[in-house]
């Protein structure tokens, strides 16, 4: 059973710890067997309750492990089997962290005698006091065997290879190395478990800057020494999340950002969307130098269908109130030429940029000689069958994309029946292309055509967005409703501090239908992303028009294993 975030973050003191050694014949798990299992029982400090008992393996006992143990075969002949011990056991443990020493050699020998009774796998945490005695202790001592610890620290017990009292040692080295984690900053379980892997990081000495994360949803934010925030993120849960970049996360980047680091500001929200919405916003504020996805929204663009007497597809920085159609803003120059690739194989749009009636050419273009477009400029075609070439592009960008995504399939079939593989798979990517900015633009019409909407989620929160953008969320408690204001501000004191340059909520509500600005976009895909996740828990309170779609769903045209070209 996977804990829950309020289990992990349990205090130190309040866990309960089983400390656990067993004595066994030796060699593996599988062709061994269990002679002798102790256990304990602690919590904050104090001893709950022992447990000591022999076993009989069913098999003979080497004479080194008697040598070594003092355990001989006339004392576990009379003990019970380890079927009939397990239920004992097992009742003892309970849900406690299991701590051992070495702890992964006990609990193969107990996962191999749970298998053969026929019960499952133990699925408790679990704490190996030799892992953590490597992080926090390795330089003091020559080596991390339980008995030189237990010498060199001067321990009340001392392991003697017997269950019980390698147990009490097990206890009293748990406790010493607890108390030389709480200056790293470890106060809960998740702490302590994920210290072992975090304890050898070169910057584990800044796992002070943690201390004082909670165990919620929220925004955090690298800073440097002079204040500048280096990095913006996310997180369910922030301690978590900012803990890991010392020991799971390994992007190349990672070191660098942590040896730059001397705080960590952060910014607790009431829900994750809260807590995205705010990240794109600082990000687009603030433009953090280690932050690469919704810091480039700059450099977006658009692919425009020009609005002349021969229409042509343009890609373009910036939008304009010039009456042409514009999809997007698209992620990059090369993502809009890609869609524009799609659209002029699926309909012969013209290509050439010379302008109708203003340069004439002696003859058509290049594109309309190979037969892949239309040259209305050197008299090829009239504006009247021109304009029903635009109408088609029009028809399939607005409402009815197999109008383009169909010619694209059937090349992308007849390439492939001929054997042109390669030719085949542009067609499919170009389609993949096409695909995605459509569903894109689906999103983000669908939220701004909605207008002001509000929605309850699970019966917990709830939140207002106005043509797709938050204006304010709330929480439902058993106090009733409290509004959460957008937290902006973070820290006036700050170099690049948040003001009032940066709204919480739109001024000017997007008109539907008009081009979206390239400062919204990542917004309302942030946003349509935790619709799309969250649908089944949502309740819509009110909303001005329809949320739902009415168009069917778009093919990703992605390869399927073996067979890539089809649908």
């Amino acid at each position: 059973m996977q804990a829950s975030f309020d289990d992990l973050g349990t205090p130190l003191h309040e866990v309960t710890f089983c400390v656990v050694d067993l004595e066994t014949t030796g060699g593996q798990a599988s062709d061994g067997g269990i002679t002798e299992i102790g256990a304990a029982r602690y919590r904050g400090g104090e001893c709950l309750g022992t447990f000591q008992t022999f076993v009989n393996p069913g098999c003979a006992i080497p004479r080194q492990i008697t040598m070594l143990t003092g355990i001989t075969q006339a004392m576990v002949a009379p003990a019970p089997t380890p079927h009939e011990v397990l239920p004992t056991f097992l009742e003892f443990l309970g849900d406690a962290v299991l701590v051992g020493h070495n702890v992964r050699y006990d609990i193969g020998y107990l996962d191999h005698a749970l298998a053969t009774s026929g019960r499952p796998r133990l699925a408790n945490r679990v704490v190996d006091t030799l892992s953590l005695a490597r992080r926090l202790v390795r330089d003091e001592v020559p080596n991390c065997r339980l008995g030189t610890l237990a010498d060199r620290f001067r321990l009340p017990h001392r392991p003697c290879h017997r269950a019980l009292d390698d147990v009490l040692a097990t206890a009293d080295l748990l406790h010493l190395l607890l108390e030389r984690a709480g200056g790293l900053g470890v106060c809960g379980l998740d702490d302590l478990l994920g210290l072992p892997t975090m304890g050898g990081h070169p910057q584990a000495t800044k796992l002070r800057l943690t201390d004082r994360l909670p165990r919620k949803p929220g925004v955090y934010l690298f800073r440097d020494r002079g204040g500048r925030t280096l990095y913006v993120g996310k997180a369910s849960n922030l301690r978590t999340r900012v803990r890991s970049y010392f020991s799971t996360d390994d992007r190349r980047k990672i070191g660098q950002l942590l040896r730059e680091t001397e705080r960590i500001d952060h910014v607790v929200c009431p829900s994750p969307l809260e807590a995205a919405v705010l990240e794109v916003r600082l990000i687009h504020r603030l433009e953090p130098r280690f932050n690469r996805q919704a810091k480039t929204w700059r450099s977006y663009t658009y692919l425009k269908l020009t609005n002349e007497a021969f229409p042509r597809l343009s890609v373009v920085r910036s939008i304009r109130p010039d009456g042409a159609l514009y999809l997007g803003p698209l992620p990059s120059t090369k993502a809009a030429k890609r869609v524009a690739e799609a659209i002029e194989t699926a309909v012969p749009l013209r290509r050439c940029t010379a302008c109708p009636g203003r340069q004439q050419r002696s003859g058509p273009c290049a594109p309309a000689q190979i037969g892949v477009s239309t040259c209305p400029c050197a008299g090829q075609i009239g504006q009247e069958e021109y304009a029903r070439i635009v109408a088609t592009v029009r028809r399939g960008l607005l409402h009815d994309p197999a109008v383009l995504l169909g010619p694209l399939e059937q090349k992308m079939h007849a390439l492939a029946a001929a054997e042109r593989f390669e030719e085949a798979a542009e067609m499919r990517d170009r389609a993949g292309a096409l695909t995605v900015a459509l569903r894109r633009q689906r999103r983000f019409d669908a939220l701004r055509r909605t207008g002001r909407l509000v929605v309850e989620v699970g019966g917990r929160s709830g939140a207002e967005l106005d043509h797709g953008r938050l204006v304010r969320s709330w929480v439902i408690g058993s106090e009733g409703t409290r509004d959460v204001p957008l937290p902006l501000d973070l820290d006036p004191a700050a170099p690049d501090a948040l003001g009032a340059g940066l709204p919480s909520a739109p001024h000017d509500p997007l008109a539907p239908g008009a081009p979206l600005p390239k400062s919204v976009a990542d917004e309302l895909a942030c946003v349509a992303a935790w619709l799309d996740r969250e649908a089944a828990r949502i309740r819509v309170v009110h909303a001005d028009e329809g949320l739902a779609s009415a168009y069917p769903a778009l093919d990703t045209y992605e390869p399927r294993n073996a067979v890539p070209l089809r649908r």
